[in-house]
């Protein structure tokens, strides 16, 4: 309670400009907050197991087999797979790209808004910083409780710069995580649909054909 009556009693000093900053915090945290819900349920839908058999029994020619594993889990990298053998009568490789652009998209969403609370925080800071100054300054003329009131200034002027700096840094390290997991992930995608692609004309150059599978899965039964 102590804390909270000092963060609540420091909030008040540095002024009107401190709600903006406080909104901004907290918009800040409900990012951050689903951002990571987010890439903990990507994780955990992913079963590697899994994907080294679908890389086996896609290399062997064994598509049927590849194609109930993409069913049976949520795995993006499986269902990434479905999605080409699905489309190869078509394009394997388009169909896996597009479908690797959904999930790179779903990486990067509100991102944007991390990144403008980097920029803006600090801003809203400095804002904070010419006002309290400037009530500073307006007060030296008066001699009644003019110290008082140009500390006070200043007290509000440092208070919103400070507060604006640590919202920022705050952002700026889970920003720059979140970024580099994005890179992995594309990386990631990129090489399962080369490695897949390859397994593919492996297993054509055997004699099997995946279009021909392909073209079972969407014949009526």
């Amino acid at each position: 309670m102590l804390v909270a009556n000092i963060v609540l009693e420091k909030f008040h000093e540095g002024g009107w400009v401190m709600y903006p900053i406080l909104a901004t915090f907290f918009l800040a945290l409900c990012v951050l907050l689903e951002r990571a819900i987010w890439w903990a349920a990507f994780m955990k839908k992913q079963r590697p197991s899994l994907q080294a058999q679908a890389r086996e029994a896609l290399g062997s020619g064994n598509f049927e087999q590849a194609w109930h594993l993409g069913n049976q889990c949520q795995d993006p990298y499986l269902r990434n797979l479905n999605e080409g053998i699905a489309h190869s009568r078509i394009s394997m490789l388009a169909a896996m790209q597009l479908d690797a652009t959904h999930w790179i998209e779903k990486s990067e969403a509100r991102m944007w808004v991390l990144n403008t609370i980097i920029t803006l925080a600090p801003l809203l800071g400095l804002f904070g910083t010419i006002v309290g100054l400037m009530g500073s300054f307006a007060s030296l003329g008066d001699d009644q409780l003019a110290a008082t009131k140009v500390t006070g200034g200043i007290a509000e002027a440092l208070i919103a710069t400070a507060a604006g700096i640590c919202i920022a840094v705050l952002c700026l390290l889970p920003y720059n995580y979140f970024r580099k997991r994005i890179s992995l992930l594309r990386g990631s995608l990129e090489r399962w649909i080369n490695h897949s692609e390859l397994l593919v004309q492996s297993a054509k150059s055997h004699g099997y054909d995946l279009e021909a599978f392909a073209e079972r899965l969407h014949s009526p039964q």
